[in-house]
């Protein structure tokens, strides 16, 4: 069974840095992608910053200079570098990979999701 184990949130002040983890662990045959949304009160739920396997990147507008994801593919695990952190950018960031692991009649291609790690950003 494929699990998502997210770690690096916190309280920051405006201005530093954080950076978030997600390590899947568990029988997976391919990776196809894995990304970051994030969800505060209030607002939807959007996409921050997804890779795929070949190592292209996207980014909502708002975060793009200012955060980086990365992967590694040994376990694999996906990173997101967020510097000069804003008051708005406080939200509960999840962690999500689109890959395919096995079944009992053979594989599955879905999206896992991580628990949700908090972000805060204080002014």
């Amino acid at each position: 069974q494929v699990q998502l184990v997210e770690s690096g949130g916190g309280l920051v002040q405006a201005g530093g840095s954080l950076r978030l983890s997600c390590a899947a662990s568990g029988s997976i045959i391919n990776f196809y992608a894995m990304g970051w949304y994030r969800q505060s009160p209030g607002k939807s739920r959007e996409l921050v910053a997804r890779i795929d396997s070949s190592g292209r990147t996207n980014y909502v507008d708002t975060v793009k200079g200012r955060f980086t994801i990365s992967r590694e593919d040994a376990k694999p695990t996906v990173y997101l570098q967020m510097d000069s952190l804003r008051p708005e950018n406080t939200a509960i960031y999840s962690c999500y990979a689109d890959l395919s692991a096995p079944t009992n009649w053979g594989s599955r291609r879905l999206d896992y999701w991580g628990q949700g790690t908090q972000v805060t950003v204080s002014s």
